[in-house]
C-alpha cells in the first residue's frame, strides 16, 4: 500500500537491468519504496542493483531471472514475481526492450522474430497476466516503458519502432480495460536516452539521460496522466513530425 505521501512502497520491475528502470527504481527508494523485486535475465548485473539498493536503505530486494527472448516464459515470470514480492504490488514497472541492428535485422527473420517478442510479445504477455492480480487487490499503478519511436516508425530502427508501437498499443488498451478498477497504466515515451544500449549511436536531437526519464517517471506517478514524455519537448516536436509527408520523413537524418 501506498504511504502518506502517495510514495509506491512495493514494486516489481521487469527489466530490472535497464539503465532507466535502475534510475526509476534508486529515486523511489530514496522516497520510501521499501520492497522490491527485479526481474531480468542478468543475475550478475541483477545482483549488483540488488546490493546496491540495500545499501541504500530498501529492506527487501528480490530477484527474478527470466529471458524476455523466450515469449514462453512470461506466465512464469509473473508468477514468481508475486511470489518473491509476497504482498500486492503499488507499482509494476514495464521496462523491457531490445534496440537491435536494423542494417542486421533487415534480412534476419531470426532477428526480426527477437525483436517483436522482446519489444512486445513478452511485456504483453506478462502485463496480461499482472492485469488480473493488479484487478484482484483494488488498486495499483503500471508503468510501460515506450519510445517516441512508436509514434511513427523509421528506416533507422523500424523493427524497433514497431515492436514498441505494438506495446504502446497495448498498453493503451490495456489503459482503457482498466478504467474503474483502482489501477491505472502510463505509458512513457522518452526521446533519444544516452544509455549502455545506445552507447554506440550518435546522439539524437533533445537527448535526455535515464535519471532525467526516471525523474520524469517518479513526478508522473502522482498525476493521471497516460502518458508522459522524456524530456516534454519530444511531445510538440512530434506531434508535427508525425504528420509530414513520407518523403520528408525519410529525409531525416537517421
Amino acid at each position: 500500500m501506498r504511504d502518506a505521501f502517495g510514495q509506491p512502497q512495493s514494486a516489481i520491475v521487469f527489466g530490472g537491468t535497464s539503465d532507466i528502470a535502475q534510475a526509476t527504481v534508486r529515486q523511489l527508494v530514496a522516497k520510501r519504496l521499501d520492497r522490491v523485486v527485479l526481474v531480468g535475465r542478468n543475475a550478475t548485473a541483477l545482483g549488483e542493483l540488488q546490493q546496491a539498493l540495500t545499501n541504500s536503505g530498501c529492506s527487501t530486494v528480490e530477484i527474478v531471472v527470466s529471458d524476455a527472448a523466450d515469449p514462453h516464459s512470461a506466465p512464469r515470470a509473473v508468477d514468481d514475481a508475486f511470489a518473491a514480492l509476497g504482498q500486492p504490488a503499488d507499482l509494476v514497472l514495464m521496462a523491457v526492450g531490445l534496440l537491435g541492428d536494423q542494417r542486421a535485422n533487415d534480412d534476419s527473420a531470426e532477428r526480426t522474430a527477437e525483436m517483436f517478442t522482446v519489444n512486445t510479445t513478452w511485456p504483453a504477455a506478462v502485463l496480461a497476466g499482472v492485469r488480473g492480480r493488479m484487478v484482484a487487490q483494488g488498486y495499483g499503478q503500471l508503468v510501460v516503458l515506450s519510445s517516441v519511436a512508436a509514434i511513427r516508425t523509421r528506416r533507422a530502427n523500424y523493427a524497433y519502432g514497431a515492436g514498441k508501437m505494438g506495446l504502446d498499443g497495448y498498453a493503451r488498451g490495456l489503459a482503457a480495460s482498466l478504467a474503474g478498477t483502482g489501477v491505472t497504466v502510463q505509458i512513457v515515451r522518452p526521446g533519444f536516452v544516452t544509455t549502455k544500449m545506445t552507447a554506440h549511436l550518435d546522439k539524437g536531437p533533445f537527448a535526455t539521460t535515464a535519471d532525467a526519464v526516471a525523474t520524469v517517471i517518479v513526478k508522473g506517478l502522482a498525476t493521471k496522466s497516460t502518458v508522459l514524455y522524456a524530456p516534454g519537448m519530444v511531445k510538440f516536436v512530434f506531434a508535427i513530425l508525425r504528420h509530414l509527408p513520407e518523403a520528408l520523413w525519410r529525409r531525416l537524418p537517421g
